[in-house]
């Protein structure tokens, strides 16, 4: 169902069965007009896709593309179930509370569902570049999804990313070092060639500060995580790209200022590797 025109984009809602997740889900598709070759064109996805509208993500992509300073994307906003805390975790472990039980059923609807659909719908037989991204629990569940499934897709942008997700409760003993989830998945793992990552925070994300160190644990989980991200020999900012916004609120209203940025640094034209 077509919901928006306008220069630049056609923008539509689909809905798609999955197997995987046993729901039907809602996604809204941002179509880069007058492609000439389509397999220029990259693909990212985006979750919490139902608050793109209020951004509005549609005249920001516009602006970018009708003034020539980002390349064709095709920008795919999956809209969030009612199970979101479940399906946005981390896949494979749980956190503390035993949320994220359908994390790995998620990506599997990513990767054996939702692109093949968009592949087989507009005959597109491969993108340029595939990424994720997402805004609290969906960054989150972008970037364990970009470290978990490197072979396919090679960016992720996570705004505000719910980085404290970890495995023990603060009163149980809690460290750290090695708790907090996806650092540790990040250890755990191996560097790859070619992965980029975008992170964005608040100074006014919230007020908690659980180690008493000054710093407000969204930025400090975020840090964490780029740590580790740089242990592995991932560089900054090559890399990777990291932006605190001083006024920056755990809000849409930030989220939206911060989306021109991701958008440039990912497909803008200046870039050497596109």
């Amino acid at each position: 169902m077509r919901i928006g025109e306008n220069d630049s984009l056609v923008i539509e809602q689909r809905a798609l069965g999955s197997v995987f997740l046993n729901r039907i889900v809602i996604f809204d598709l941002y179509l880069p007009k007058n492609v000439s070759d389509p397999a220029t064109m990259s693909l990212l996805l985006i979750n919490d896709g139902q608050d793109l509208p209020d951004m509005p993500f549609a005249a920001i992509v516009e602006q970018l593309l009708t003034s020539g300073q980002i390349l064709p994307v095709l920008c795919v906003g999956i809209h969030a179930s009612k199970d979101r805390r479940n399906e946005y975790g981390t896949a494979g472990v749980l956190d503390y509370e035993g949320r994220g039980v359908t994390a790995k059923a998620y990506q599997q609807f990513l990767l054996e569902e939702l692109i093949p659909y968009i592949h087989d719908s507009f005959a597109i037989q491969g993108f340029h570049s595939k990424s994720i991204a997402g805004f609290s629990l969906g960054g989150l569940s972008a970037l364990d999804t970009v470290w978990s499934h490197p072979d396919v897709f090679t960016r992720s942008g996570v705004f505000s990313g719910s980085l404290w997700w970890r495995t023990k409760a603060l009163d149980d003993d809690y460290n750290d070092a090695t708790d907090r989830i996806m650092p540790q998945l990040i250890r755990q793992g191996e560097w790859r060639e070619g992965l980029r990552f975008y992170f964005t925070t608040g100074s006014m994300d919230e007020t908690a500060d659980r180690n008493g160190n000054g710093i407000i644990d969204s930025i400090d989980d975020t840090l964490a995580v780029i740590q580790e991200l740089k242990d592995k020999g991932y560089r900054e900012p090559e890399d990777i790209r990291y932006i605190n916004y001083e006024e920056g609120r755990h809000d849409v209203a930030t989220w939206a200022k911060a989306l021109p940025a991701f958008l440039l640094w990912g497909w803008g034209r200046e870039r050497d590797d596109e």
